[in-house]
């Protein structure tokens, strides 16, 4: 599988994004995709998750104010982000692969940088 994200940007407090994940490849084998983020200095944490049957799981951070959606037969997947703040400002990863909705799966994108100015 291969993961392509695009859609972030520089944005100010408050404002919104989306994100979107294309993959190829054996994508009907994937049963969890999932949005990462890195900022610098800190570890990877994970952002938002959903499964086939769309079942979700947020962040305490992500709750209320990011989506996550998933076109299964598309192979793509987003995340709506808004109400954004300076401490959402990370590179933010695609994910899929896993089991899990709390845990990441082995396919990573290369990431895309989202920036939110005070």
């Amino acid at each position: 599988v291969h993961l392509v994200e695009s859609g972030g940007g520089l944005v100010q407090s408050g404002g919104s994004l989306r994100l979107s994940c294309a993959a190829s490849g054996k994508i009907t084998e994937i049963y969890v995709m999932g949005w990462y983020r890195q900022a610098p200095g800190r570890q990877r944490e994970l952002v938002a998750a959903i499964s086939t049957d769309l079942r979700t799981n947020y962040a305490d951070s992500a709750k209320g104010r990011f989506t996550i959606s998933r076109h299964v037969t598309e192979k793509t997947m987003t995340l709506e982000m808004s109400n954004l703040k300076p401490e959402d400002t990370a590179r933010y990863y695609c994910n899929a692969g896993s089991a899990a909705l709390m845990v990441p799966g082995p396919t990573w994108g290369q990431g895309t940088q989202v920036t939110v100015s005070a």
